[in-house]
């Protein structure tokens, strides 16, 4: 097959898929790897390669960003102290027990052992928010989770080149060294996501075509990723940090017509992109498994193994953490265990450690083939594969098992709460027109009724007179701006604040001159 005919294919069955993933309640990324296994297994899908280039570069820049932008910034201040203590702290033991576990259960020699535990060390913030779109978590741990899954990436694929480094030579690399290569990495990252971020706020606060909004917002992470790629920084710290400065700025960038557009056009770009990625996570299974040798055959148990490693380490982790937490906060806080089961739980591998895996090198210093790497992917990919299928099935029974999810009742009552005070605030705004003779009372009889039936012009005995749409307009924008004053408060969750938000654009859009 084609490539082009292979994504084409891929996206159609990933759309069948996710349309059967939504009637049937599981998460559509483990069913797209269940799906992507099944279709390994043709024989034609022996001549489908994927290089490290298309996942890295191509898949990876955009759906991180979208991660990243979804982020709370509110959440993340608040959770800095522990999003580091598993960003960073947590990636440096997974990695080194799974580096230590796998010398003994497989013929890798310890360097090599430590760059299947650089690949494996991170949770993923696609899957993780690809799952997490369906749970009802309560907002701080949601965005612990999210937050986590970001920049413990960064930390791992740093942690990854340092290692394949080290393999590749052959050598054994200094603490020093290592420390010195990681810092530079992290912030050399870090700084050219922040200046990005502000050169772009620069020009889309200048900006107020949607077509070329839409071009500037998909090209970011690519430009993100490159540019730091160029200066020898890390390019996933690059578009994370620039993803959660823009997305925190959102508001100020942007009015209703253009988010509206962007969330649709990104919306179609991110569910293309994990649609065929998670597609391949499966997919490339059963042909790596092909073309291991007799020596490296006996893989399974390892890889069972390794991911149980991995959840007992994040146990482990997780335990003391809650438990510190919830003592700091004198008992105000949900029991520990509970939030240790789900946060460990929801520590799902997925397109972030795939693209560790086929980046790989394939050759040592010396030009010889790197021993082993076989082996090192199928290992890898297994982990991933088991990962989103065990770990996405289960996680949502266990989030209602815990008693951590946010009831429906709650989640809309506080919804209602919100638009009853954006109701107030535009009311009080109609009556300083009214106060000020800024309209005429015919006009602001009109809004009043239109915000005390709660509908935008759906009767058609409502005229829209020109004066009707000024007010309107303003109305809305008194409101958009209470809404985001509300959530910057911390009065409404982001869940809340992004549906109210929704819900303001496409009322204001209805008033905008053509």
């Amino acid at each position: 097959m084609q490539s082009v005919q292979i994504v084409l294919f891929l996206v159609a069955v990933a759309t069948v898929v996710a349309t059967f993933a939504g009637r049937i309640r599981v998460p559509a990324p483990s069913l797209l790897v269940v799906a992507g296994v099944a279709l390994g297994l043709l024989p034609f899908t022996e001549q489908i390669h994927v290089t490290p280039e298309i996942v890295s570069l191509v898949v990876l820049p955009p759906l991180l960003y979208a991660a990243g932008e979804e982020l709370s910034w509110r959440e993340l201040r608040r959770l800095w102290r522990p999003v580091t203590l598993l960003a960073v702290g947590l990636v440096l033991v997974s990695a080194a027990a799974v580096g230590y576990v796998t010398t003994l259960l497989t013929p890798l020699p310890i360097s090599l052992g430590f760059v299947l535990g650089a690949v494996l060390a991170s949770t993923d913030p696609v899957a993780v928010t690809a799952l997490g779109r369906r749970l009802a978590l309560p907002p701080r741990l949601q965005a612990l989770v999210q937050a986590e899954s970001l920049f413990n990436d960064a930390t791992s694929l740093i942690l990854f080149r340092i290692a394949s480094a080290v393999a590749v030579a052959g050598g054994i690399a200094g603490w020093s060294g290592i420390a010195l290569d990681f810092a530079r990495l992290a912030v050399g990252g870090a700084i050219v996501g922040a200046l990005l971020a502000v050169g772009v706020s620069f020009i889309r606060r200048r900006t107020e075509d949607p077509v070329l909004e839409s071009v500037i917002a998909l090209i970011v992470p690519y430009l993100g990723y490159v540019l730091a790629e160029a200066v020898g920084a890390s390019g996933v710290t690059s578009v994370i940090v620039s993803a959660v400065i823009i997305g925190a700025k959102q508001h100020e960038l942007t009015d209703s017509r253009i988010r509206l557009q962007l969330t649709a056009v990104y919306g179609t770009v991110i569910f293309l992109l994990e649609s065929v990625v998670f597609s391949l996570i499966g997919l490339q299974l059963p042909g790596q498994i092909r073309h291991l040798a007799a020596a490296e055959r006996p893989w399974v148990g390892a890889v069972v193994v390794i991911a149980i490693i991995l959840v007992l380490v994040r146990v482990a982790w997780m335990v003391p953490l809650t438990a510190l937490a919830q003592r700091r906060s004198g008992g105000r806080l949900r029991p520990s265990w509970p939030v240790s089961a789900v946060v460990s739980w929801a520590g799902a591998r997925g397109v972030v450690p795939l693209a560790a895996a086929l980046s790989i090198p394939l050759t040592t210093a010396t030009g010889a083939p790197l021993p082993h790497r076989s082996l090192l992917v199928v290992l890898a990919t297994g982990v991933i594969v088991i990962s989103l299928v065990v770990q996405g099935f289960t996680l949502a029974p266990l989030v209602r098992l815990s008693g951590l999810a946010v009831a429906a009742g709650d989640s809309q009552a506080e919804y209602t709460q919100a638009r009853r005070r954006l109701t107030e605030v535009a009311a009080a705004y109609v009556e300083q027109l009214g106060d000020l003779e800024a309209a005429s009372p015919a006009v602001l009889e009109q809004v009043r009724r239109s915000l005390r039936i709660q509908q935008d012009l759906d009767q058609e005995s409502e005229d829209l007179t020109d004066t009707y749409g000024q007010v309107r307009r303003d109305v809305l924008d008194i409101q958009i701006e209470a809404l985001a004053r509300m959530h910057a408060a911390g009065e409404i969750g982001e869940r809340t604040y992004r549906r109210l938000q929704r819900r303001l654009d496409r009322q204001h859009l209805r008033y905008i001159d053509e």
